[in-house]
């Protein structure tokens, strides 16, 4: 068994079902619970069950579609390994969609253990979907989008100059201002629409929670810089990171859901904190969670000229979610930030 990183700060966490949840009521696979690729048979109705609840599954990339169960995950056995199978795509009666990723654990000795599901989008109970498409080549990019921190349309970044610009007024080569490197220019910038529900949808942090001027909507794992004046959280040092998906209170911090959203990564040479709505946001990250979202010309680059990309180099400001998890967390950081 591989060793496994008892460090939860360098896993992927995703909310997902056993397959036992999603079975066929009609079709070649009658009776069966969802499978991988191999094992699935277009137009073959599935339901899922009005019962079934999501588990946190805990991800430590290996790369290349492949993963180790992290220690505390909820679901799976820590230290088995999971391959990114395929990405399926359902259809409701209504013609609306949903896509779904299919995680498949084995053990050891290479055998299948548990098959889990990721909606990418809520699914719907007590109704009938249909498989409508399985893809195998896209599964790891759109994990990888789900990874990627994105800012969205409108979101104002300041520039070297000091003025706040939105972000799709950007241009690769134009200078943002970064709290540790002063002027640096943009590497790439990237773009996607996406369906804001699920594991998409962004989350809102509405002004003056943070100190933010406007509200600022950006992706779920998305983290922010927080300076404490005051250690008012315990977390025993004054420069942290925080994930806005632990902030989410239902009022002045929450989801989006409906409609589209237009997603923008920012990649510097190193990775950095930048300002969005004035408030300090890091920009996208490379690392194996993130690489398959990139153009090849940008991982090309990676081993040589992009070397300020090391998870590790921030681990230690990163706050645990179970220090977070309380419902005054976003205004306990305002707080301790303001003295």
């Amino acid at each position: 068994m591989d060793d496994v990183s008892t460090d939860a700060k360098q896993a992927q966490a995703v909310a997902v079902f056993r397959a036992e949840a999603l079975k066929v009521i009609a079709g070649a696979n009658l009776g069966d619970a969802l499978s991988f690729a191999d094992e699935l048979q277009p137009d073959d109705i599935y339901a899922l069950s009005a019962h079934a609840e999501r588990s946190r599954l805990e991800l430590l990339p290996q790369g290349g579609g492949r993963f180790l169960v992290a220690e505390r995950s909820q679901a799976g056995m820590p230290g088995h390994r999971v391959v990114l199978d395929c990405a399926l795509t359902f259809m409701a009666p209504d013609g609306s969609t949903t896509e779904v990723l299919v995680l498949v654990e084995v053990d050891e000795a290479g055998g299948v253990v548990e098959i889990f599901a990721l909606p990418l989008a809520p699914m719907p109970v007590k109704s009938d979907i249909t498989l409508v498409g399985i893809d195998r080549d896209s599964a790891e990019e759109k994990l990888a989008q789900v990874a990627c921190v994105s800012f969205t349309r409108g979101t104002m970044i300041t520039v070297a100059s000091g003025a706040q610009v939105p972000i799709e007024q950007l241009s690769v080569g134009d200078k943002v201002l970064t709290r540790d490197d002063g002027a640096q220019a943009i590497r790439w910038i990237g773009q996607t629409t996406v369906r804001a529900s699920g594991e998409m949808a962004p989350i809102v942090i509405t002004a003056g929670t943070l100190h933010n001027a406007g509200d600022l909507v950006v992706s779920p794992d998305h983290r922010l810089f927080i300076y404490q004046r005051r250690d008012r959280l315990g977390a025993g040092r004054s420069e942290l990171l925080v994930k806005v998906r632990h902030l989410v209170n239902g009022k002045s911090v929450y989801r989006m859901q409906g409609g589209f959203v237009d997603y923008f990564q920012l990649l510097f040479d190193d990775h950095q904190i930048i300002y969005a709505e004035g408030i300090a946001a890091e920009s996208l990250l490379i690392d194996t969670r993130t690489q398959p979202a990139l153009p090849s010309e940008i991982n090309a680059e990676v081993a040589h000229r992009m070397r300020g990309h090391d998870p590790l180099m921030l681990r230690e400001f990163e706050v645990t979610e179970q220090l977070l998890d309380r419902p005054d967390a976003a205004d306990l950081l305002r707080r301790s930030s303001s003295g």
